[in-house]
């Protein structure tokens, strides 16, 4: 995945971020308090998994994602054949960076506009691209491994919702927004990863790119994943927050959206806040019994298609859909 180191230390640290208050995180910003109202309209409509699941297992065929390979070019002509074959206007940013190796990775950061003609807009992101060694894995540290729940299925997912949103007219237009080079960092310095989505964020493809707000998914789909409220999204968007496990808690998800905060984590939406300056949060698999902060195949050979949990799945695409449509025109 991208750069977990800011999770990573505060979870070393944890006595100075957590400690103040009695335990609680008092330190980051407390969600907007809003009524109790109904969010949901009654005709949102269904999410398929089991198609979400296939988009996934699609990428995984591939072979690992990594740039400046085969399986990496073919999988980025999938997702652009796929969300044309959805309807969506397909803007593609080719570019050159520069990796922490010194290698120069050929990338390419991918766009499908959903209903371009609507003004009101709203970002959903994802990163496809795959981390080139699996370096917490304790025997095969230096060996790919298949990046199905990191990376692949949160593009599946974005997938599933341009194929509802084709044949569904939404309130608002959608920008799916897919960043490559990701997860190609050295874990001592933080700004080594999330190359694709700091060159979108200098340099967007589209001129005049402002959706309202923005909704980053990042290893959405392991089975009894967590979903907390993430430090950086809580300092940039805390009311995008609040509607998003508002509307979750309204589908009866409180357990997978749980209503407390966790540590920030450099992620593709730090950059989307900090450079180009859209609202955008970070929808992220946390778990705090795990040394790492993140489930147990996190850059490991575990994660692979036997990870991915189309329950997780459903849980998501569901909200994602009720919180698009929940939206006034």
């Amino acid at each position: 995945m991208k750069n977990k180191i800011k999770a990573l230390f505060a979870l070393a640290v944890s006595g100075v971020l957590f400690s103040c208050g009695g335990g609680g995180e008092q330190s980051q910003p407390e969600a907007p308090k809003t009524e109790s109202v109904k969010r949901v309209p009654a005709n949102v409509p269904a999410f398929s998994a089991d198609s979400a699941y296939a988009y996934t297992a699609a990428q995984v065929a591939f072979g690992p994602r990594v740039p400046n390979t085969p399986p990496h070019v073919k999988c980025g002509d999938y997702l652009i054949a796929m969300l044309k074959r959805f309807g969506a206007e397909v803007v593609v940013q080719p570019a050159s960076v520069t990796a922490h190796t010194g290698e120069t990775l050929k990338i390419r950061n991918i766009v499908g506009r959903l209903h371009p003609s609507k003004a009101r807009r709203m970002m959903i992101c994802c990163h496809w691209d795959t981390r080139p060694f699996s370096d917490r894995d304790p025997e095969k540290p230096k060996a790919r491994f298949d990046g199905a729940v990191d990376g692949a299925a949160s593009a599946g997912i974005m997938l599933e919702v341009a194929r509802v949103l084709q044949s569904n007219d939404p309130p608002w237009g959608v920008d799916l927004v897919f960043f490559d080079a990701e997860d190609y960092g050295d874990p001592s310095d933080g700004n080594t990863y999330c190359l694709g989505s700091q060159y979108f964020s200098a340099k967007p493809p589209i001129e005049g790119f402002n959706p309202e707000y923005g909704i980053l998914l990042d290893m959405v789909a392991a089975q009894a994943a967590t979903f907390y409220r993430e430090g950086y999204s809580m300092q940039f968007a805390p009311e995008v927050v609040q509607k998003v496990w508002d509307i979750a808690a309204e589908l009866g998800h409180q357990r997978t959206f749980v209503p407390e905060n966790s540590a920030p984590i450099t992620d593709d939406h730090y950059f989307i806040n900090t450079i180009l300056g859209i609202k955008t949060i970070d929808v992220i698999h946390h778990d705090p019994s795990s040394p790492t902060g993140f489930g147990h195949y996190w850059h490991t050979q575990k994660d692979n298609m036997s990870a991915v949990d189309k329950g997780t799945m459903q849980t998501v695409g569901k909200t994602l859909l009720s919180v698009i449509y929940s939206e006034k025109p």
